[in-house]
């Protein structure tokens, strides 16, 4: 191939207010790239680019900041996505038992194709606090929970002390390409301008 594709990737980030879904996404980006952020209505996004074997991806990633309170926008910020974070706080439990209701949302608000198959990622946030003492749901607990849930990838994470976070996001990265590559319906190659041909000789070329 002469050149390579181009791709852009929605990603979700989804979670209670608090569990630290904007300090990930930021240590994510900002450590790597410049980062651009925007408002929109109800939601801010993040840009990062990278690449993944010969492609070039352009993640796009979704922090709901307030989304409890917009939950009839929901539509809208979920449409298109191609993967979708759940983030909970390891020391605060109902972060955690909430987690059920964030993955059933999304996926009546986002409606994919293949529902049962679509990539969700969980991440287990703030496990520096109070060098771990203040933790209240386990490792194993939470690898039960994405064990029911069609071995959900999991990842315990410090957005605090950068510790995982770039790992983590390379799997959503991964996980959203491929679920591009067999959806393709939302996002696809952005195709490289093509010159307008030129006008034949002799021609009126303005």
């Amino acid at each position: 191939m002469a050149t390579r594709r181009r791709t852009l990737l929605k990603v979700i980030v989804l979670g209670d207010s608090g569990v630290g879904k904007t300090s990930l996404m930021n240590q994510y980006v900002h450590n790597k790239f410049s980062q651009q952020y925007k408002a929109t209505i109800g939601a801010d996004f993040v840009t990062k680019e990278l690449q993944i074997d010969d492609r070039l991806v352009t993640l796009q990633i979704w922090d709901t900041a307030g989304q409890e309170r917009f939950q009839s926008l929901g539509v809208a910020f979920y449409r298109g996505a191609d993967c979708c974070v759940l983030v909970y706080d390891v020391n605060h439990l109902k972060s955690f038992e909430t987690l059920d209701n964030w993955h059933d949302e999304f996926l009546k608000q986002a409606n994919p194709s293949n529902p049962s198959t679509f990539p969700f990622i969980l991440l287990g946030n703030k496990v520096d606090v109070d060098g771990g003492n203040s933790r209240v749901v386990s490792e194993k607990k939470a690898k039960e929970w994405c064990a029911s849930r069609g071995n959900m990838p999991y990842f315990e994470t410090s957005a605090k002390e950068d510790y995982n976070v770039d790992v983590a996001f390379q799997c959503v990265a991964k996980l959203a390409l491929e679920n591009d590559q067999d959806q393709d319906l939302y996002f696809r190659s952005i195709p490289e301008p093509t010159p307008e041909p030129e006008q034949s000789r002799g021609g009126c070329a303005c």
